[in-house]
């Protein structure tokens, strides 16, 4: 299974819903808080084009925020993502 990285803030409803659907689906992910640490939100931005949180990546993969994760899981391809390799 990818690796996933998600860039969060603590209060943000999006990163809520986009954690929950990670861990119905049994996906251990590496959560990166941005809350007050504006150099990783930076650094979120400029790896993502993006300044809006959550920000996840499966693997070398932009998924983008909670409404593409939830698009990929609608559509059937979040599953693939996870599964594909490198």
């Amino acid at each position: 299974m990818q690796d996933v990285v998600i860039y969060t803030t603590r209060f943000c409803p999006y990163c809520v819903r986009a954690k929950q659907l990670l861990k119905s689906k049994g996906v251990h992910y590496r959560e990166i808080a941005v809350d007050n640490k504006p150099e990783l939100r930076a650094q979120m931005a400029e790896k993502a084009g993006r300044r809006t949180v959550p920000q996840i990546w499966i693997g070398e993969f932009h998924v983008g925020g909670c409404d593409e994760l939830m698009a990929a899981e609608r559509s059937g391809k979040l599953d693939g993502l996870l599964k594909s390799a490198g």
